[in-house]
């Protein structure tokens, strides 16, 4: 019988290191992109960061910047979807360095 919290941890490492592999791409004058320990942290070059990190406990991966914050869950459908219905992981992403950034970006 597999094991839901293993599953978890392996679904959110393969959801995180995609994101890296993705923001990896961008230009380091425009943010750094760090993974480590479960927490991806997205540095920008104002010193501001926006953190996304595994809560294992709620088996929620969580999104902060600034002042917001979200708590995605994985679907049926192996989406990662925010808990309160304000859509998925990736978009939501790109919207919050789209501001930051200044420019569309899309993940």
């Amino acid at each position: 019988m597999p094991d839901p919290d293993q599953d978890f941890l392996q679904q959110a490492e393969v959801c995180m290191r995609g994101l890296l592999a993705d923001l990896d791409a961008f230009d380091p004058d425009e943010l750094e992109a760090d993974w480590a320990s479960g927490v991806l942290k997205i540095s920008f070059p104002d010193g501001r960061n926006c953190i996304l990190n595994r809560q294992s406990a709620a088996n929620q991966i969580w999104l902060a910047e600034g002042a917001s914050a979200w708590h995605f869950v994985q679907d049926r459908d192996g989406r990662w979807v925010d808990t309160k219905g304000r859509g998925e992981l990736r978009p939501i992403l790109a919207e919050v360095l789209s501001k930051r950034l200044r420019r569309p970006i899309r993940l």
